[in-house]
C-alpha cells in the first residue's frame, strides 16, 4: 500500500541544538570492534539506525531532536570499515547482523526497531531477516533497492559499483581524494551529492552531513568500497523472511534512488507500506521523515 504525504519539513531557520553523541565499542562473536554512538535519552525505546554509503555513527545526529521528541534511544552503530570500526574481510550483506548483535547486547537491549538511510537498507533487511523477533519494525527511509528492481540506475551508481567490483584500489584512492577537497570544503560541497539544492538545507544538518562523510573515512575506504560492490549484486537476502512490519519512505524527487525501485521492493516484502514524500529529494526524505519514522517506532 502506498500513501503521497505532501507536508513540507521546518524552515531552515529552526535550528537544532547541538547533538549530544555517546560513543562507545562492542565486540563481536569472532573479536571484531564495532564502534557505534547514542543519542537521545539513554533510558528511551531503542531504535537502530544505519546509516548510508558512506556514512558513519555521526549521522545519527540528524535524529536527535525526533529522538528526544518521541522518548526513543538512537543506536548507531559504523559497519565495518567504516569510522572506528575495522574492515571485515569478505563481509556481504548477510553479514549485517553479526555487528549489531554485539552492540544490542553490549547495551542489554533484548528488542529494537531498526531505522535505515539510503544504502543501510540493504543491512536493515538482512538483520531483520536474521534477528526474528528481535526486530520489531524496520523503517527504510530514502532506501536503496536491489539492482534488480530498477531499471533506471543513476550512472554515478553505477561508476561506483563497477569501479568496486573492478578496480577496488583506484575506488579507495577517488574516495580518498573527495574526503581530503570535502574536509577543506563548504559542507554543501558534501550534501550536494543528497540534495538537489543544498542551499535549502538547514545550516546544522549540512554540518552533520560534512561531519558524517569525514568520519566514514576517519580511517578506513574499505567499508564504502566493500557496499559499492555489494550494491550492484544480487543482496542475497531472503525478503519472505522479514517478518516484521516494514514501513518505506520516499521523495518523489529522489534522484539518487528512484521511486520506482522503492515501489518494487515494497510489493517484494510480505509486510510493507511505502510513504511516498512528494516533492523531497534523497536527503530531504530523511529530514521530513525521521520524526515521524521515530515515533512509529515506539
Amino acid at each position: 500500500m502506498a500513501t503521497t504525504d505532501s507536508a513540507r519539513p521546518d524552515p531552515p531557520s529552526e535550528r537544532r541544538a547541538p547533538a549530544r553523541e555517546m560513543s562507545s565499542v562492542a565486540r563481536s562473536a569472532d573479536g571484531r570492534r564495532i564502534a557505534y554512538a547514542t543519542y537521545g535519552p539513554p533510558d528511551g525505546d531503542p531504535v537502530v539506525f544505519f546509516h548510508g554509503t558512506p556514512g558513519s555513527r555521526r549521522l545519527g545526529a540528524l535524529l536527535e531532536p525526533a529522538a528526544r521528541a518521541n522518548d526513543v534511544r538512537v543506536i548507531a552503530p559504523e559497519r565495518p570499515g567504516y569510522g572506528r570500526s575495522p574492515p571485515q574481510s569478505g563481509r556481504t550483506v548477510g553479514d549485517a547482523a553479526a555487528s549489531v548483535r554485539p552492540v544490542l547486547n553490549d547495551l542489554g537491549v533484548e528488542r529494537a526497531a531498526l531505522v535505515a538511510f539510503s544504502g543501510g537498507a540493504p543491512y536493515a533487511l538482512a538483520t531483520a531477516a536474521s534477528l526474528g523477533d528481535r526486530v520489531t519494525g524496520v523503517d527504510l527511509v530514502a532506501g536503496a533497492t536491489p539492482p534488480s528492481f530498477g531499471d533506471d540506475t543513476p550512472a554515478v551508481q553505477r561508476l561506483l559499483s563497477g569501479l568496486a567490483a573492478a578496480t577496488p584500489s583506484v575506488l579507495g584512492a577517488l574516495l580518498r581524494g573527495q574526503a581530503w577537497v570535502a574536509s577543506r570544503a563548504d559542507p554543501s560541497f558534501v550534501v550536494a551529492q543528497y540534495a538537489e539544492d543544498a542551499d535549502a538545507v538547514p545550516e546544522d544538518a549540512a554540518t552533520v552531513v560534512k561531519e558524517d562523510f569525514l568520519a566514514a573515512f576517519e580511517r578506513h575506504r574499505n567499508g564504502a568500497v566493500t557496499e559499492f560492490r555489494d550494491a550492484g549484486s544480487d543482496w542475497g537476502i531472503d525478503l519472505d523472511a522479514v517478518d516484521a512490519p516494514v514501513r518505506l519512505w520516499h521523495g518523489t524527487d529522489d534522484a539518487n534512488v528512484p521511486v520506482a525501485g522503492a515501489e518494487r521492493l515494497a510489493e517484494a516484502l510480505p509486510t510493507a507500506e511505502l510513504r511516498v514524500l512528494d516533492g523531497a529529494d534523497h536527503l530531504g526524505t530523511l529530514l521530513r521523515a525521521a520524526p515521524e519514522a521515530l515515533s512509529r517506532s515506539r
